[in-house]
């Protein structure tokens, strides 16, 4: 058993999640494949999205795989930061905004 949690390894080894649900994994991987491929949004601008929202859900296999992926698909780490900018201020925008059912709450309890 390894001694941490995350271990970069797993992330090559995704496709295991399907080996004992394969018509779901066929299904979401043909899926992911499809939300992936070019359309309205480039790959690199898709790749961009997908590093800023892997900063704001937290996930380390996520950041690794599009961290790569938007270097490969001809973005620069000016615009990855950028993008990982935009996901803290959302991130912090929206704790924020929670405050307001805080306030809500407070005023309500208020004696």
């Amino acid at each position: 058993m390894s001694d941490h949690y995350y271990d970069s390894h797993d992330l090559h080894r995704f496709a295991e999640m399907g080996d004992h649900a394969p018509e779901l994994a066929k299904k979401f991987f043909a899926w992911y494949g499809a939300v992936f491929a070019e359309g309205a949004l480039s790959a690199r601008e898709k790749a961009l999205i997908a590093l800023a929202v892997a900063h704001a859900v937290q996930c380390p296999y996520c950041i690794d795989a599009y961290s790569k992926g938007a270097l490969e698909k001809g973005a620069d780490v000016e615009q990855m930061t950028e993008a990982v900018h935009v996901a803290a201020a959302i991130r912090g925008g929206a704790s924020l905004v929670h405050g307001l059912q805080m306030r809500n709450r407070a005023d309500g309890l208020s004696m």
